[in-house]
């Protein structure tokens, strides 16, 4: 109590001390806040809060919503930015002199497509960190969303491959300072309960953003100008994006990382249904915080991400962070996103039939992200990509193979069933999982930096894909590309499965003990499950047992912190 009272000096927050004292009993036991009593008993109402947190997780204020709705917003920027060109390339490449069969000509159509990947991945994921220390997580977004609308009306007009190629470079700096930043800005205003199910809206709404852009690009086919009009669209969502930010309160973390704490306040109570969360919720914010801030102590922004390889706790949740990130380009997720009409029409559609599958599969993209709303929270990160990987691999290696069939309805039949199949699995595992894992498993230290590195690692290989396709295309034919890639997705399993701890329902904070856990160990220890699986689930050995690997801080200590590998958990 005695630091409590401190705290609550030193940070403004004096005439909250009562509900503070309450709050930090509350966060140091969180299970036993009914039989909290005398001056620190809670009152029916703080209980009720508290209950609803488990029983009715989904009972949130107004604000918290208008925030995700806004985050979702700009995700559907991001979905229709990349979903522009999907359509406009089979008509640009003439426009601009670079239609031929040529190698020259096949790379510059994967360079224009990949510009803005480029862009985001070489300039923008890397100017997260400043900007956000500089402006916050709000004016982050209002910035990169003016970089999501001007350039985006310029490529319309565009007369040559340079310039297109400019202008999506500019876009592509937008898409990835918001792609770095709205993750993080969902994760840290939402309660643990569910937050991975209003982070994933990032990839829901990101595939409703591709929905919409193949919607559109259907709609304006027979348009004198409808290429154009394809990729000028995306500016659309821009719009609301820059009006509606600044109706959303700020991160209060960003605020506690500034040392504005009534500000703090002040923003978790907009985000918060009764003020007994906030006063526990900024407390131990406050309580982690303060240990990240002696450990981190005047660091600059290149110690930041060195420390991103260097500090134990760190570097396994940023290899946690970048497994997770290269697999989604790994799978192949893209070369559908990119190159779904390209890939169709060589299968045998016509042009336009080509586009009304693309359309189909960016509507199925987006219904099937809807279970992870469910699933995420409950089901878990980890599992749901161990589920998809396989089943998106056999799908995809399937969707190449009747590529080998004659030419007739049977072939492009089945190429267009395995392709949607593909993206029923991703939808509701590779698609959520990684924004929403990587904005939560850094601490508050190294999140913006982190996050910054973890978007970079994903749209670079986006880049890298979106350039390289089109020869792949060309020399491996659709069955060896669609085969390299469910090879691909083998991979990226047993790098899941040996690398990416579970982080359901856990607070931002209790993360620490998850990677204090050495990767030795933790590989381990998956190796140990498998018999156990096949005992429990295979043979149906209900005595089977399996020892757990982290213990919780209410019922037993927590993992061992003294070791020198994990000294430095933050």
């Amino acid at each position: 109590m005695r630091d409590v009272e401190a705290f609550a000096e030193e940070k403004g927050l004096v005439e909250h001390i009562p509900l503070l004292r309450k709050g930090a009993l509350v966060a140091q036991n969180p299970n036993d806040y009914e039989d909290l009593d005398g001056q620190e008993a809670l009152n029916e109402a703080e209980k009720i809060a508290l209950r609803d947190e488990v029983l009715h997780r989904w009972r949130m204020p107004a604000r918290l919503f208008l925030t995700i709705a806004t985050c979702s917003i700009g995700a559907a920027v991001q979905g229709w930015d990349q979903t522009g060109s999907n359509g406009a390339n089979i008509f640009f490449p003439k426009v601009y002199g670079i239609g031929t069969d040529s190698t020259r000509d096949r790379l510059l159509v994967g360079l224009v497509n990949s510009g803005p990947y480029i862009g985001s991945a070489l300039i923008g994921c890397w100017l997260s960190d400043p900007i956000n220390n500089l402006i916050g997580r709000r004016g982050v977004i209002f910035t990169s969303a003016h970089f999501c609308l001007w350039p985006v009306i310029g490529s319309a007009f565009c007369h040559t491959w340079g310039q297109q190629l400019a202008c999506r470079l500019l876009m592509g700096i937008g898409m990835g300072v918001k792609a770095s930043t709205v993750p993080i800005y969902a994760a840290e205003n939402a309660p643990a309960s569910i937050r991975g199910a209003l982070v994933m809206s990032w990839q829901m709404w990101t595939a409703f953003g591709i929905f919409l852009g193949t919607a559109i690009n259907l709609a304006v086919f027979n348009h004198p100008l409808n290429w154009r009009l394809m990729l000028g669209a995306p500016f659309i969502p821009a719009v609301p994006l820059i009006c509606l930010i600044y109706l959303c309160p700020e991160s209060p973390r960003w605020y506690m990382k500034k040392n504005r704490y009534s500000e703090a306040w002040d923003s978790m109570l907009r985000l918060r249904n009764n003020p007994i969360q906030v006063a526990r919720d900024i407390y131990y914010i406050h309580a982690q915080l303060s240990i990240e801030m002696e450990l981190m102590r005047e660091t600059n922004y290149l110690q930041r991400f060195t420390q991103l390889f260097t500090i134990p706790r760190v570097r396994r949740a940023n290899v946690a962070a970048f497994t997770v990130m290269i697999a989604q380009q790994m799978c192949g997720i893209n070369i559908i996103a990119f190159y779904s009409t390209t890939v169709f029409v060589e299968s045998g559609y016509t042009e336009f039939q080509a586009m009304l599958c693309s359309f189909g599969f960016g509507l199925v993209n987006w219904l099937f992200a809807f279970p992870a709303f469910w699933t995420i929270d409950t089901f878990g990160r980890r599992s749901l990509l161990l589920f998809t990987f396989p089943n998106m691999m056999w799908t995809l290696l399937a969707a190449g193979l009747c590529t080998l069939l004659p030419f007739g309805t049977a072939r492009t039949a089945l190429v267009a069933l395995f392709v949607f199949l593909f993206g029923a699995f991703y939808s509701p595992g590779e698609g959520p999982v990684p924004f929403t894992y990587s904005a939560e498993v850094y601490p508050l230290s190294h999140r913006e930096v982190g996050m910054g590195f973890a978007v970079a690692t994903c749209l670079f290989w986006a880049a890298v894909l979106s350039m390289t396709f089109p020869f792949i295309l060309d020399r491996l034919d659709t069955v060896g590309a669609f085969g390299l890639y469910a090879g691909f997705n083998l991979v990226a399993f047993f790098l899941i499965f040996f690398l990416v701890p579970e982080t359901k329902q856990r607070t931002l904070e209790e993360l620490d003990y998850v990677f204090a856990v050495p990767s030795r160990k933790f590989a381990s220890y998956q190796v140990k499950s498998v018999p156990f699986f096949f005992k429990r689930y295979v043979l149906f050995q209900r005595n089977a047992v399996l020892a757990p690997l982290y213990r919780k801080d209410d019922d037993e200590p927590r993992p061992h912190r003294t070791t020198h590998d994990d000294k430095a958990l933050s």
